[in-house]
């Protein structure tokens, strides 16, 4: 009887025919590919991209240099060195990221009690050289600076979950 079935199959095309079906099934759905550089897929809002250090809506810098980000970093890829202020707070002088080291957990992001340091929604971001990706204050701030809004967005999508 395995004889007859498959040479049926094979005379009448019946895996062709199957083939050509589910070709013509999925040829008017709707497309799951993205084109990438011209489309973007959505983004989560607790996606954990590039790193910035916010600033508040005065323009001062969030950071009150309490070191938990560093002290919480399982990669050690966080320096902070601080300086006391004339009014006795404190403030960083330097904050640096080493993102060649950075395994994106968003734990430093967690610990902040002022979200200075988030993981923003950029993900579009590369190298040629190491030095590049060795992130200094003024770099982290210019990333605050242009992903404000989006990153404000996204923590209200998500303070509920907090």
């Amino acid at each position: 009887m395995g004889f007859l079935d498959r040479t049926g199959r094979t005379l009448f095309l019946a895996e062709l025919a199957s083939g050509m079906a589910l070709t013509f099934r999925y040829m008017f759905k709707k497309r799951a590919t993205v084109n990438y550089p011209y489309q973007k897929g959505p983004l989560s809002p607790r996606f954990r991209g590039e790193h910035a250090l916010r600033r508040y809506p005065s323009g001062e810098e969030r950071c009150i240099a309490c070191k938990l980000c560093e002290a919480i970093c399982p990669a050690q890829a966080i320096t902070i060195e601080a300086e006391p202020r004339d009014d006795g707070s404190r403030r960083t002088t330097r904050y640096d990221i080493d993102m060649t080291k950075c395994i994106y957990c968003g734990f430093c992001q967690e610990a902040c009690p002022v979200d200075a340091i988030v993981e923003g929604p950029n993900f579009e971001y590369s190298a040629e050289t190491r030095e590049e990706l060795f992130y200094d204050k003024n770099k982290l701030l210019a990333n605050g600076d242009r992903w404000e809004y989006e990153i404000a967005r996204n923590l209200e999508a998500d303070a509920p979950y907090r």
